[in-house]
């Protein structure tokens, strides 16, 4: 697994589209290396675009991306996918494909015609399906699988990419509460663990100030707020951003803020 310091990631200026429809609009941020940064906001505020941007799956309208001092979209494919592991939306498999073929695609960049399958990528496989407990379903068919056991295989596979950073978008969604978090338990093990600098895309707020460093909240394809938790999540926030009344206490367990929405049904008694 890696243990070099993780390459910085950062954007400049970054301003993403579909077609002419702006959705990114200048955005500039420096991911902080080693640490989990968290995106939080609305529906079509920009979460998933930002992340396709910085995962080189959507090419800037204008600005740039850089992974370390390079432009990412001057370096090499695989050079990228070396360093970096995406796992977008609602990925899809081929039909047929087994959970040990899905997770045996994320050593992809790691070959070549002159290094073909190698010791290290059977051990990188059977690493990330013991990391995401996926034993017994390993020679299932992905298209077999619940929504649940499938995203643990999406998962597994953007594991043995054996990157230093990794970018989830909703990696959670299909999860039940125990699997969300034993997903975000991994997540945060392998970044105290090796130092890996992580992305994640999470609706779920409380979830959000419980496993981020670094928490960022977005609307309308900008940066509203961004810092530790506690400094972000805050009543005013709540309201800007998602137009909804909260109340901030802290969480007993965690000691991160935690959000207590205020419903009409609260607000008026009923």
């Amino acid at each position: 697994m890696p243990n070099a310091v993780s390459p910085a990631l950062t954007t400049r200026q970054l301003t993403l589209a579909y077609d002419r429809n702006i959705i990114i609009d200048e955005l500039s941020l420096a991911i902080p290396a080693g640490k989990i940064t968290v995106l939080v906001g609305p529906n079509g505020c920009g979460k998933s675009t930002f992340l396709k941007g910085l995962g080189r799956l959507l090419k800037p309208k204008s600005g740039i991306v850089y992974l370390d001092s390079t432009s990412i979209f001057k370096l090499p494919t695989k050079a990228v996918a070396k360093q970096m592991g995406l796992l977008p939306q609602g990925p899809s498999a081929p039909e047929g494909l087994t959970v040990r073929e899905l997770i045996a695609q994320g050593r992809y960049p790691h070959q070549s015609w002159l290094q073909q399958w190698s010791t290290e990528d059977e051990q990188q496989v059977e690493s990330a399906i013991a990391i995401t407990e996926l034993q017994a379903l390993s020679e299932r068919p992905v298209d077999s699988l619940s929504g649940g056991q499938r995203q643990r295989a999406w998962i597994a596979m953007t594991l043995a990419q054996n990157t230093q950073i990794l970018l989830l978008d909703e990696p959670t969604t299909f999860l039940d509460l125990a699997h969300q978090i034993e997903v975000l338990d991994l997540l945060y093990e392998l970044n105290q663990r090796e130092a890996r600098t992580i992305v994640i895309v999470l609706h779920e707020l409380n979830q959000a100030c419980r496993y981020a460093d670094h928490l960022v909240a977005m609307k309308a394809g900008q940066i509203v707020a961004q810092g530790q938790p506690h400094a972000v999540m805050t009543e005013a926030l709540v309201k800007d951003v998602f137009g909804l009344d909260c109340q901030i206490i802290n969480d007993p367990v965690a000691g991160t803020p935690l959000c207590i929405p205020i419903g009409r049904k609260v607000a008026t008694g009923a």
